[in-house]
Order: structure tokens, then sequence, then C-alpha cells
């Protein structure tokens, strides 16, 4: 259906002020497709070539958790500097968009409904930018650190009315023939008759006889080195039954970390002479926001941002490659000050070693040792009235998660997803496309077009 070979990209960054004279210049020619639809002009005239796009999704992170990660880093992190943009996220149904529909949208141009894959809002199979990457003999690659299958790394290589059926979406990213696949997921491409999801298929089983080499430890991804996707060869990389560890407790396992995984796909799919296009999802920024736990925010965002360090280093060496760094949405409705206070004492969650759901394990059943666990896991020292809160809340995870909120001044207006316009930062040749609002489609169109590729033609 779709053959491939490589694309990577990522951006470098925002421009809403002391803008040259020839870009206010290109500015005043900018065509009105920029934030709604298709795109025939994409920023000031740049001639650099783009062969690969390594597209970097830290999911549920926008300029909140930014400014909230500099304070906990202590300095800016490595994407600041590359700051081009702001985009709107609304889906079709919906003026607040799930991962689903963000993703659809940032992936193949089109807008959808909440909860759907790959399917335009009429239930029609639309192109991501990774088929149409394939499409023109570049390899492709996912790596995430949630189901390899789930949302956002869906959308790239399967098309379902629903993101909850991973088992078809499984099926579909290998009939895909995506050539790097690393994450978590296991279940969802086992039968059942030995543990997994799938009714009868062994999809790894598969897989193997398809030419993938199947990796499930962080120490068989180091050795997987050999994998020559020139010759046909892939490398499928299942390291959980369901999605990986959060970072705080990743240590406990065998699993690879972001930038391990996101190396090894770098390494591989960049033997392929026509160029490569790799997508690599922080997953779990957005499951912390949903559980308001700011640590686990902080810590699944700094192991995203090594993940970052690492394609940029690549698209340094390489000069071709075009790294995008962009949210899909926000989540947790994060704020930087909490309280009426007038300060952020992010920097405090360095101490915090497990997150709020890991804590509230530990608790007996009569709660009766909070003070011990709480603090055995942060560098808090805790009042008599945070034990009394966290002894009598309804749930105790997310009351630790509210204390240890509280000392850092992070606030929180949801456990879902805001509908705030997101950050898209960019580096290597024609980041400068990416300057200025934008819409969440015009992402993977400005992509189409600097690598002089067609998007949306099947």
């Amino acid at each position: 259906m779709f053959k491939k070979m490589g694309v990577f990209a990522l951006g470098t960054g925002l421009v809403l002020s002391g803008l040259s004279s020839s870009w206010v210049q290109a500015d005043a020619e900018k065509p009105d497709w920029a934030g709604k639809g298709k795109p025939e002009w994409a920023g000031p005239p740049q001639q650099e070539e783009v062969e690969n796009i390594i597209y970097m999704i830290p999911d549920g992170f926008n300029a909140d958790y930014a400014t909230n990660y500099r304070w906990y880093k202590g300095e800016d992190a490595v994407w600041d500097e590359h700051l081009k943009g702001m985009f709107k996220t609304k889906s079709s149904d919906s003026r607040v968009t799930d991962s689903a529909a963000a993703g659809t949208a940032m992936a193949t141009g089109e807008k959808t409904n909440n909860g759907t894959v790959g399917l335009d809002a009429e239930g029609n199979e639309v192109e991501s930018i990774l088929e149409a990457s394939e499409d023109e003999g570049k390899s492709s690659g996912l790596v995430a650190t949630s189901t390899i299958t789930h949302a956002t790394p869906a959308v790239f290589s399967s098309h379902v009315e629903s993101r909850d059926n991973q088992t078809e979406i499984a099926k579909q990213m290998l009939d895909n023939d995506v050539d790097v696949m690393l994450g978590g997921g296991k279940d969802f491409f086992l039968p059942e008759s030995e543990g997994g999801k799938q009714e009868k298929k062994n999809l790894i089983q598969q897989a193997e006889e398809a030419g993938y080499q199947s990796v499930e430890t962080h120490e068989e991804l180091l050795e997987a080195d050999d994998v020559n996707v020139e010759e046909g060869e892939k490398l499928l990389g299942l390291f959980a039954d369901g999605p990986l560890s959060p970072e705080l407790e990743r240590d406990q396992t065998e699993e690879p970390s972001l930038s391990e995984m996101t190396t090894s796909a770098i390494n591989t799919l960049d033997q392929d002479e026509d160029g490569f296009f790799l997508m690599v999802e922080g997953s779990q920024i957005d499951w912390a926001g949903h559980a308001n736990d700011p640590a686990w925010a902080m810590t699944d965002t700094k192991a995203f941002e090594k993940a970052v360090e690492e394609a940029i280093e690549f698209a340094e060496e390489d000069g071709n490659t075009l790294v995008v760094v962009a949210g899909d949405h926000e989540t947790g409705g994060m704020t930087v000050g909490a309280n009426g206070e007038y300060d952020v004492q992010a920097d405090q969650l360095k101490g915090v070693e497990a997150t709020g759901d890991y804590m509230a394990e530990q608790l007996d059943e009569e709660r009766t040792n909070v003070k011990e666990v709480v603090e055995n896991y942060t560098s808090f020292e805790l009042t008599e009235e945070e034990v009394q809160t966290i002894q009598e809340a309804d749930n105790a995870a997310n009351a630790i998660n509210s204390v240890i909120s509280d000392r850092a001044l992070i606030g929180w207006t949801s456990s879902g997803h805001t509908g705030v316009d997101i950050p898209v930062y960019a580096y290597g040749p024609q980041s400068d496309s990416f300057n200025g609002f934008l819409d969440n489609t015009d992402l993977p169109k400005i992509m189409a077009d600097v690598m002089n590729i067609t998007l949306g033609e099947e």
C-alpha cells in the first residue's frame, strides 16, 4: 500500500517581535491558507533541502509546562531558543480536542471528531504525513512511551472510528509496514490464548515473518544495531504489556528511555538514502496532567527533552533534517503560581522520587503511614494538616498530588484537556516555515511542502 524510507522533523523558535525586515515583507504576502487550509506558501524562502523529519510531540504540553519546566531545570530548555509560533487545537466537534482528533489534524492536515483516528469528520480515510513520506520511498518510524497503538502514534499509520480499537490499530500498523515501532503495548499484538488482546492472531510472530527484528528489553534494543532498512529489515520493540512506566519509576524496569528509543530509531532509519519520517511522542506528560501530578509532569518532560537533544544533535550533523516539536493540546490547566502567591517553586519537585499513584499504593488500609510514605519519596516534611488531608481524602493519590502541587506553587484547573493554543518549535532547514499563528492542520502541510511531497492524495 505505502512504500517507505524516512523522514525526520523538528522545528526551531518563535518570532513575534524583533522580526527582520525580510520576514515582515514575507509576512505581508502570507496567503489565507495559513491557519486555515492548503499550504501554497510556507514562510520566508529557504533553499535548504529537507530529507528527514523528526516530529516530536510532548502530549499535553503547552507554554505553562514549558515555563514550569524551565524553573524546575534552572535554565532554558533545549527547545526554548527554537520557538517559532503558536497554533489552534479545536477539533471538528469540540472546542477542546482529545489526542485522537488533535493527532489526526497534526498528522493529516484534516480536522476530525474527538475519538477518531485517521478519518475525517465524515468518516473518510485521510493520508498521514508518514504515509505520504512512505509513498516517496522514505522509511518511517514511530516511538512512544504509551502503547504504540495509543491515539497519537495510531493516527500516523491507521484509520479507525474509535481510538479504543487498539487491536485493529496494531494490525493496520503492521500492514502499513512502518519500519521502526518502539513503545509499549505488547498485549495488543498477542492472541488471547497467550494473554493478549488479539482474538487469534499473534502479530509479533507475523511481524517477524515479515522481516521485523523483535526486541523486548533495554539491553536487546541496544544490541539491535544491525537492522538494515535498505534491505527491507525492520525493528519492532514492545517493552511492556501495556504502556511503559513513568520516568520516575523506569529504573525499576528493563525498559529503555525515550531518548534511547529515539536514538535507536534515528540510527536505524538513517540508513535509508531516500530519507525518513520519524514521530516521537512523550506520551505520559499528558497522563501526569490528567493526574495533576507535577513531579511526574516535570520528570517526563525532562525525559522528552533528552530525546529532543538527541534529535537536534543528529540534525546538526546531518544538515538535511528538520526537527519539529509541538504538543497536541494542554492537559490539566496547569498554572505557573498558585493560591494567590506571586511565585513558583517548581525546583522543589526535584526531591520527589515517585508518582502520586505509586505513593498511594504504598499506604496501608487505614492510611496510618501517610507521613512515612510521602516523606520517604519526597524532600518534604508534611504538616499535620497535610497528613490529615491525605488520610481523609476520597482519593489518596489526588490528595498527595495536591499537597505536592501546593508546595511547588503549581495550580491545576482541570483533570482533563483544555483548549488553549500550543507553541511550536523547530530546528533545521526551513524551520522558519512554522513562524506565526497557525492551526494544527497546518503543521503536516508545511512538512509536506518543505519535503516537496504530496499529502492527501492516495
